[in-house]
């Protein structure tokens, strides 16, 4: 079982940044890809970035690829995401996601654990 607990959401303006931090508990984090998705108000879940377990091999969302960074501590057992460039559209509840796969995916289903979330807001 892995538990998962994000934090460093809040409220900036168009242009700022945020880092995001997903602290796990238990001993399968290190063997686990994982994942950040979002949800906006309305919408469906959906995918941001991902990590596989070493931390070699990353993925985006073409709506975020080149702003966000995806990255992890296996020694420390975090995984955070750096957002840069942010845009109101990208406010939304972030979801930190794991699985109990070496290789990361873009799906939802994809994942066994769920962290409760954290609100990121962007204004314009």
């Amino acid at each position: 079982q892995v538990q998962l607990v994000e934090s460093g959401g809040g409220l900036v303006q168009a242009g700022g940044s945020l880092r995001l931090s997903c602290a796990a508990s238990g001993r399968t984090f290190s063997s686990s890809a994982m994942g950040w998705f979002r949800q906006a108000p309305g919408k469906e879940r959906e995918f941001v970035a991902a990590i596989n377990w070493s931390g070699r091999s990353t993925y985006y969302a073409d709506s975020v690829k080149g702003r966000f960074t995806i990255s992890r501590d296996n020694a420390k057992n975090t995984v955070h995401l750096q957002m840069n460039s942010l845009k109101p559209e990208d406010t939304a509840v972030y979801y930190c996601a794991g699985r109990g796969e070496l290789v990361a995916g873009p799906k939802p289903s994809m994942y066994d654990y769920w962290g409760q979330g954290t609100q990121v807001t962007v204004s314009s």
